[in-house]
């Protein structure tokens, strides 16, 4: 296979930890396949992620500064990958799955004429064939799936690939600018806004600790306890869809199979009775607590620790044991 392609995908000036993880799996399959990797990010101004870009290993970064790439549009981001792709004869392109590659990543499969697998869980290999593991069905069953054009388009998890560490005493070989694309390119469609909740507290995909609710909470003061709890152990707040649906919070904050996906540390549920949707975006945490008062409710078949019982008193007492330990 010819080298590889990792987009990178960039918030505010820093570069997101799904991109950390798409190069470990980047560097994974480099490693099998005795090729390289490089790193293209697009934006507006690239200058505070690039100290970091160049920290990953790559053989190249690419850069490509124009006001409007910032938005990360597919009209806008698919023709200059392309280029990208087709000037370095890249084999593989590789995105960490979110919706901006949701949006985008389908588009350059069709112009690259290439066969695509998203939400890449794991890889395998047999000689120089790649072997993708993929969920499908809400994560009930794992299919392995193989792409035989001669570019693959691949968008992976964060959630199962470490982030990659960043390397102090190896930067790539080339730092590459790359021209402003045509104005067509940028003009083509007209954006109007970006609307997301603003929070001091961690990105949901990036924390360690998750405290969700669900329709359990009954309303959206009822969420007031949560942010309470994730805001005492440093935490992320988040949703399930019937929560989000019911709106009792705004639908940045969904788990789930059309949410987010998260793997943190520890993962509260609370209210949330445990549809295989919700489940397919969280049940790969690495401690599960369950708070629900129905004991048959699916979350306890996923939960390592679990509580039946009223959650306006379970709740309410947990923050007042944490905050009897943090006087302590």
């Amino acid at each position: 296979m010819d080298d590889i392609l990792v987009i990178a995908h960039i918030l505010d000036g820093r570069v997101k930890k799904g991109t950390h993880s798409a190069v470990t799996f980047a560097s994974s399959v480099a490693d099998h396949l005795n090729c390289t990797y490089s790193i293209l990010a697009l934006g507006d101004d690239l200058s505070t992620p690039r100290d970091i870009l160049v920290s990953l290993g790559a053989q190249k970064v690419i850069l490509g500064e124009a006001p409007g790439l910032d938005q990360a549009l597919a009209e806008r981001w698919a023709p200059i990958i392309e280029q990208v792709v087709k000037e370095g004869s890249y084999g593989m392109v590789v995105s960490p799955s979110s919706t901006t590659a949701k949006d985008v990543l389908p588009r350059l499969a069709h112009r690259l004429e290439a066969g695509m697998a998203s939400d890449v869980i794991d890889v395998t290999f047999q000689g120089d064939t790649l072997h993708y593991t993929r969920p499908m069905y809400a994560g009930n069953i794992n299919a392995t799936v193989e792409i035989v054009t001669d570019r693959h388009v691949v968008t992976v998890r964060q959630t199962e690939f470490p982030a990659f560490e960043p390397l102090e005493d190896k930067s790539p070989l080339e730092v590459i600018p790359i021209p402003p694309p045509p104005s067509e390119v940028l003009e083509r469609i007209t954006f109007e806004s970006f609307e997301r909740a603003v929070s001091e507290r961690p990105d949901l995909t990036e924390a360690k600790v998750v405290v969700s609710g669900g329709r359990g909470l009954k309303s959206s003061e009822g969420f007031r306890i949560i942010e309470e709890l994730a805001d005492l152990l440093g935490g992320a707040v988040g949703a399930s869809r019937a929560a989000v649906d019911s709106g009792f919070i705004n639908s940045d904050f969904q788990v789930g199979q059309t949410g987010k996906i998260v793997s943190p540390e520890l993962y509260i549920a609370v209210g949330i009775s445990g549809a295989v949707q919700h489940l397919a975006g969280m049940k790969s945490s690495k401690v599960i607590v369950a708070i629900n008062r129905d004991e048959d409710a699916p979350i306890f078949q996923v939960a390592d620790f679990g509580f039946v019982g009223d959650l306006f008193k379970a709740v309410p007492e947990m923050i007042s044991q944490i905050k009897n330990l943090e006087k302590e």
